[in-house]
Order: C-alpha cells, then structure tokens, then sequence
C-alpha cells in the first residue's frame, strides 16, 4: 500500500509538471485574464487531491471554507488568532484520526501532508491581513511592511492560493503577495521610485525561461530518487537499535553508522521538495531576480539548499537551509510575536504542526537543547579561532563533524516514530548529548565576551552585505531584487529598501 502511494504521488506531481508547462505556455498572464487563471489552477489543484486522496480531499475545502468564514466573521482585529486555533486544531484532529485510529506508523492515505502546507497558508495570510488592515505602519518590523497584504481576498483568491496545483501535495509554502504577483502578471516588472519617493514607474523586463531551472532541478530529483531507491534501502536508521548492533558495535562504529544512516534518509526529502520548486518554476513562479553575475535565480520558493546542509558547521546553519518555507513560516507566525522564550515555543509550534506522533515530540525537545548549547558555544569560543586561516579551517572541520552527529542524534527519534525505539536509541548512547548540551547551557555564560560581539558585529555586516547580493526581502516581490538590465541608476521603493536594512 506504501509503495502505491508512493507511486500515486509521483504520478500525479509528473502530471503538475506537465500541466504547469501547459499553464505557462497556454494561459500566460499576457494571454488570459487573472479570474481564468485562478480558476484553472484551483480546479487542477482540486483534481489532483482527489485522485491523490479520495475524498479525503475535502478536508482541504472544509478547512480553507472555514477559516476563510471566521476571516469575514471575525474581523482583522482578532482573526489571525482565531485562524491559527482553527486551522492548527483541525490539523491535529486530523493527523490523531488518522495516525490512531487508521493507520499508526503507515503513510497510506497520509492527506494531513497536504493540509500541514495549507494550515502554514491559512495563518500566514490571517496574520499578514492583520498587520496590513489593523496595525499602524510603526509596530510592524520591516517584514511584517513587506508582507502586510491590504485587502481582503476573494473567495476564489483565498482557495487559488491554499489549493492550487503547483503546491497542492508537496508545497511549498509561499507568501499571497508573491503568489498573487505571480497570477497577475506582474513578476517580471521593475518598480522604480522618483526621487520625491511618492511616483512609481513599472518597468517591464525581458521574461526569463525557467527552463534551464527546471532541467537542473530534475536533474537532482532523477540523482536523489536514485540515490533513496539503492543506497537508502540498505541503510535503515532503525538499525541504530538493533539489538546485536548496539551489543558488537565500537563506539566510533556507532558514530559513523549513525551519521551515515540519517544522511541516507535525506535524499527522498530532497526529491520530493526539488520536484515541488520545479513544477511551480515550470508555471513561471518562483523568480528571484539576478545574482551578482546576472544569472537568473530560481529560488524564490525554494525549500532546501543541500550543499549548505550537506556542509553545515553550526546547529543553526542546517536548520536555515532545511525545509527553508516552514522554518520562516515558524519565524513569522510564532518566533517574532513570542512575548517570551521564542525559541522554546517555537519548536513547540513545530512539533504539532508536524504530527502527533511521540518521536516529533523527542526531536523538537532534543532540538530545543542543541540549539541552546550550540548558540552558547559559538558566542563563547568561536571568536578565538577565526584567525590564522589553518585554525579557522580547523574549527569548521571540527564543527561540521559536531554538527552532523548532533544533527543525526537529534533527529533519530523523527524517523523511528515511537517512543520506544527512540528511548532504547537515547538510552543505548547514555543521553551524552543531552547532558552535554544542559550543562553547556548551565555553566558557559549566555552572553557574548566583548571580542564575541565585536566578531558578531563583523559577522552580521559581512552576512548582511552577503543577502543584499544574494538574498531578496522575505515575502515583497522578490522579482524586485536585482537588475542588471538597465544602466540607469534605480532606486527600489521605500518599503523593499527598508525590509533589505
């Protein structure tokens, strides 16, 4: 049954990549009116949850109907709180039915996968509605500026955007301003402001064929869908619990095994969510502009960034290129408005949205301690190895290796699912990590040394310069970001200029 599904699901995201070259080829903005556009997209959407998942599929349009109800019911004052409870309570209900009382430990007939990606969506929105229809200008942080959505959507607005083809069943999440750029039309327009900062002149660019994209993209997905159907197989991390492992195996053996086994289950991840920015590049969403070398860049809605995961040396670094939507969907719902420990309630956050099993619950925890200790680790001793080269070389090999097995012993509990197995897992490794990770937090001090912050301060600006070349502003219409078309000197609204500050 887990293999049909399997299957079932790739059939259908082959046929999304299929209908979103049509989409872009046949329904271009320039050929036919946004109202078409949604419509289509939606219905297609539709469609594919229904083959996917029967009428399981109509927990979408309950989900979507409802929540947009209490939008209109409630107000833009106290809505955003009452579609987070909904949303996110529906959710749970869902995935306790579906996990407990069908299927424990199986994915088939898994229709809460989908619905995690529309609840990031419905609540996302309701809190950009806030922030554009009832805060003032002044409490909004310069995200919260750039995300601020002004009016209220549509029914068909509101259903295109939670339940459209190109990210019905695997994502990825993406902000209603680039989407509804998107539709419209308008991605590929440069806004210039007047000096007097109140004049706005549109500049069409050139449209830029994702195809290469999209060709690179499946290329990936062809390499990492390989790579889980041979070497995955043959490296369970249920493995790690064996009874005649954990009795013959070297400590260095375990360590290795461990690293090499979480590593193997990676790459199905890598297909699935690759297979998803592709699809919606294919439709001519997910522009980001140009680098500094005036290559076009694909990556508006990207969710992961393998290399710098492959490649982490901090705790942070991975969890910033791994499923990159949900962790800023984590940051602006529930890290940023947090009116104490951020950090702790955010991965709370993350364990619900993610399911009920116990195992998300022992990794979200376990995460929660890394984090902490690897935060007080690096503000305490990484100033005194930034210098010569050959020492800084040093400390990111030793870094990356810490990182992994962190990483790899955090995250054993998500894959085995139940709390048994992810105890005998903790408990075959004496709860090392853990221990450490308490009493780095208990004994280091929690703020920086002086050269700390001065070699943050560096840290921070050397970054910053690096996304203002590389990175457009969360959620505006990245498509802003860069031109290297005109020779005229352009000035970017006020409002983008302030998110890139």
């Amino acid at each position: 049954m887990y293999s049909f599904l399997q299957v079932n699901f790739v059939v259908c995201q082959l046929f999304a990549l299929l209908a979103a070259v049509w989409f872009r080829t046949y329904l271009h903005s320039s050929k036919t009116s946004s109202f078409i556009r949604h419509v289509v997209a939606t219905l297609l959407g539709l469609y594919l949850s229904l083959f996917c998942f029967g009428w399981y599929a109509l927990h979408f349009l309950v989900q979507s109907g409802i929540s947009y109800s209490i939008m209109i019911i409630i107000g833009v004052e106290n809505m955003h709180k009452y579609c987070f409870v909904f949303a996110l309570g529906y959710l749970t209900v869902c995935q306790i039915t579906r996990v407990y009382i069908f299927d424990y430990g199986q994915y088939s007939a898994d229709f809460s996968g989908p619905m995690m990606i529309i609840t990031q969506k419905i609540t996302s929105l309701a809190y950009e509605i806030h922030d554009g229809m009832f805060r003032k200008e002044e409490e909004l942080t310069p995200s919260q500026k750039g995300l601020a959505v002004r009016r209220m959507p549509s029914l068909l607005e509101y259903l295109s955007y939670n339940c459209n083809f190109m990210g019905i069943l695997a994502g990825p999440l993406c902000s209603y301003k680039d989407y509804i750029t998107f539709i419209e039309g308008r991605s590929y327009q440069l806004t210039q402001s007047e000096a007097n900062g109140k004049e706005e002149i549109q500049y069409e660019r050139t449209e830029p064929s994702p195809n290469i994209a999209v060709m690179q993209k499946l290329l990936i997905c062809g390499l990492s869908l390989l790579f889980h159907l041979t070497v995955s197989k043959t490296l369970p991390v249920e493995y790690n619990v064996d009874d005649h492992f954990q009795a013959t195996a070297s400590l260095p053996t375990k360590v290795i095994y461990l690293y090499v086994s979480l590593m193997a289950a990676r790459p199905k991840y890598y297909f699935a969510w690759t297979l998803a920015d592709a699809i919606n590049n294919a439709a001519g969403f997910g522009f980001k502009g140009y680098d500094k070398n005036g290559e076009e860049r694909w990556d508006l809605i990207s969710n992961l960034r393998i290399q710098q995961i492959e490649f982490s040396t901090s705790f942070k670094m991975f969890l910033d290129n791994w499923n990159i939507q949900t962790a800023l969907w984590l940051k602006r719902v529930c890290y940023e408005r947090a009116s104490f420990s951020p950090t702790i309630q955010t991965f709370i956050l993350s364990a619900i949205w993610h399911g009920v099993y116990p195992g998300y619950y022992l990794t979200f925890l376990t995460g929660v301690v890394m984090t902490l200790a690897a935060r007080t680790m690096r503000n305490n001793i990484r100033h005194y190895f930034i210098e010569p080269p050959e020492v800084k070389l040093l400390y990111d090999v030793i870094t990356w290796i810490a990182t992994q097995v962190a990483i790899s012993y955090t995250v054993v509990p998500f894959v085995l699912l139940s709390i048994k197995p992810s105890i005998l897992f903790f408990s075959s490794w004496y709860y090392c990590l853990h221990i450490t990770g308490i009493l780095v937090v208990v004994l280091l001090p929690g703020k920086k040394t002086n050269r700390g912050k001065k070699i943050q301060q560096e840290d921070h600006l050397s970054q910053s310069k690096k996304l203002e070349e590389e990175e457009s502003p969360l959620g505006q219409n990245s498509h802003l970001a860069t031109n290297n078309i005109s020779n005229q000197q352009q000035k970017i609204s006020p409002r983008y200029s302030a998110l890139k500050q």
